[in-house]
């Protein structure tokens, strides 16, 4: 699991930041899109509405967002390994991107449970003058300060996509995680022994860009 292999190791790394960067680039597509079109018009105060729809939301564009950021560092990192502040910021963006994810995905489900249960009624708060209750489902017609044509079937259709993106990105920085501790030293992926091998990989270059200086004066 901590295995890096120090030849093909940045390579992988790379690829999974241009993952990171295109699943994170779709998923703040998909969660402004939601945003958007439905959920600015049932989160008013005014209206009563529970606010667990726009965290849930909310948490899946920041997501998208730290996840592009976590993707650059990646590919920035695969390109040097050495670097010790590139190490660390790896290790921070990819900590923070997991943890990110998997709370908006587990928001995002519990949000599309509600949904479901409830046949759509949080979506229509706002939509009904009476004391009679309706549901995005029903075919009652209600004034509305939004058009209700399939909201309920848009909104879990660009819901589902985002928590299974958001569980995609969680498991990307949790690779990249483990590669950050790996380049590190640190448990439990002190034994991997890539740290000792790039710290050899800089000496040996610091010693062979000594005996050319050296080589060089002479000449001179």
């Amino acid at each position: 699991m901590c295995g890096f292999d120090k030849d093909k190791g940045p390579g992988r790394l790379m690829k999974k930041g241009l993952i990171l960067i295109l699943v994170g680039h779709i998923n703040f597509i998909l969660g402004a899109i939601v945003h958007g079109s439905v959920l600015r018009h049932i989160s008013k105060p005014s209206q009563h509405i529970s606010t667990n729809y726009t965290v849930a939301n909310i948490i899946s564009v920041t997501s998208g967002l730290l996840s592009i950021a976590a993707g650059i560092t990646a590919i920035v990192v695969s390109r040097n390994l050495h670097g010790f502040k590139l190490q660390i910021s790896l290790l921070i963006a990819s900590f923070l991107n997991a943890l990110l994810s998997a709370a908006c995905s587990a928001g995002l489900l519990m949000a599309i449970s509600i949904t479901i249960a409830h046949n759509g009624t949080g979506l229509m708060f706002g939509c009904n003058d009476t004391v009679v209750p309706i549901n995005a489902r029903s075919p009652v017609s209600s004034q509305c300060p939004f058009d209700t044509t399939r909201i309920y079937d848009t909104t879990l259709a660009l819901w589902i996509p985002c928590a299974l993106l958001s569980a995609a990105e969680a498991g990307l920085s949790v690779w990249c995680f483990i590669v950050g501790l790996a380049l590190r030293g640190l448990a439990p992926c002190g034994n991997s022994y890539i740290k000792e091998q790039l710290e050899e990989e800089v000496e040996r270059s610091s010693q062979t860009r000594r005996l050319m200086g050296k080589h060089l004066n002479v000449e001179a």
